[in-house]
């Protein structure tokens, strides 16, 4: 591993802080180029096994270009939370504590009306639940209220067969799962999360800021343009505009499918223990069948709310035997079952060039399986 501060002849390039294996110097370059151009604040993180072969940092932590990003800075990483959430869900499945088969309403009796018994975990994993959005009109304050979105939920009917349809439940994912999660452990998500997952891992991931880490938090900066077929959405049900993250209200709330706050090791290192057939660094958090389950394909088709052709499987976009999911605006986790190979990106600066984001995150995922060819 190599300190770096990286200068690369006569060309001025973006510091660079941590640590990279020789192996791996494409990701350094990836992610010094992309501080040179699009960034202002990011980080990189590759796991091989269960060794952090890169572990690299920069930019600013502010739009201004004030605060260094540090080691420890943290930030809002939208969808990629969804990770968290449903590597929740897969390890009370294999503690057999739930069945990804069962009706959601087996756990919360409620959930069943308005024709929604015959929902299952799964659907709602695979975003097959009928459930994409909330019918009623809604303010973004309300998102911080869980009794409330999870009651209505529970009254909603669904817009389409379960299973059938894929359409991406890009906020109600994590109230249906963090409900399911409350009802069969008596645990909110983030507590479960925080105990039962980041606190044994030594990862710096909450779903939900507390107070004494605000100040390592780097706000997140909105893209400076929309891409048309973004904009042609509208502004969705509640709207989310990009700066409701730097607010203290949505550091504090509990919005799993959104409000994660972490950087790229942190959400590699949570991640890894899907590529590790399920333990990494002597903590075992699922069997190696539990992390088989991520694979299962719950949908194939064009969704119909992000208009792209998708596999999903148990929570997670599915590429092969590859698992992986990104957030709005840039950041992305990927994880290889095969090869053992887990890669972060995060960032605070948002881009949004088309519905997933831009080429920031996988030009970081290329430059890892470059590395990889080196370790032959």
């Amino acid at each position: 591993m190599v300190p770096l501060r990286h200068r690369v002849s006569d060309v001025p390039m973006a510091d660079i802080h941590g640590s990279c294996d020789e192996r791996f110097e494409a990701v350094r370059d990836s992610l010094t180029k992309s501080l040179d151009t699009k960034d202002v604040g990011a980080s990189a993180a590759v796991y091989l096994g269960d060794e952090l072969v890169v572990d690299l940092w920069g930019g600013y932590a502010d739009a201004e270009r004030t605060r260094p990003w540090e080691r420890d800075t943290i930030t809002c990483v939208w969808s990629t939370t969804k990770t968290m959430s449903a590597l929740c869900v897969l390890i009370l499945a294999d503690r057999g504590v739930l069945d990804l088969d069962a009706p959601v309403a087996a756990y919360w009796p409620e959930f069943g009306a308005a024709g929604k018994e015959n929902v299952l975990v799964r659907h709602v994993l695979g975003h097959t639940a009928g459930l994409p959005t909330w019918e009623q009109s809604l303010r973004t304050e309300q998102l911080y209220d869980w009794p409330a979105m999870t009651r209505l939920l529970a009254e909603q009917a669904p817009s389409s067969a379960p299973g059938e349809v894929g359409a991406y439940h890009a906020i109600t994912q994590g109230y249906l799962i963090g409900e399911v999660v409350r009802r069969v452990t008596g645990r909110s998500l983030p507590v479960f999360f925080a105990e039962e997952v980041a606190g044994p891992l030594g990862a710096d991931f909450q779903l939900g800021v507390s107070p004494e880490d605000d100040h390592r938090v780097a706000p997140i900066i909105p893209a400076p343009s929309r891409a048309p077929e973004l904009l042609s959405r509208g502004e969705g049900n509640p709207p989310v505009p990009a700066e409701v993250a730097n607010t203290e209200a949505w550091r504090r709330a509990t919005i799993p499918s959104a409000a994660g706050f972490g950087n790229a090791r942190s959400v590699a290192t949570v991640q890894s223990v899907l590529a590790c057939g399920g333990e990494v660094r002597g903590v075992r958090l699922l069997s190696k069948a539990g992390c088989e389950r991520v694979l299962e394909q719950q949908f194939a088709g064009v969704d119909e709310v992000l208009g792209l052709r998708i596999h999903y499987g148990m929570g997670y976009g599915l590429q092969g035997r590859a698992c992986s999911w990104g957030g709005w605006g840039g950041s992305l986790v990927y994880v290889d079952l095969d090869t053992r190979l887990t890669v972060a990106y995060v960032m605070n600066q948002m881009v949004e060039e088309g519905p997933l984001g831009d080429e920031r995150g996988l030009e970081i995922l290329m430059a890892a399986y470059e590395g990889l060819t080196n370790t032959a």
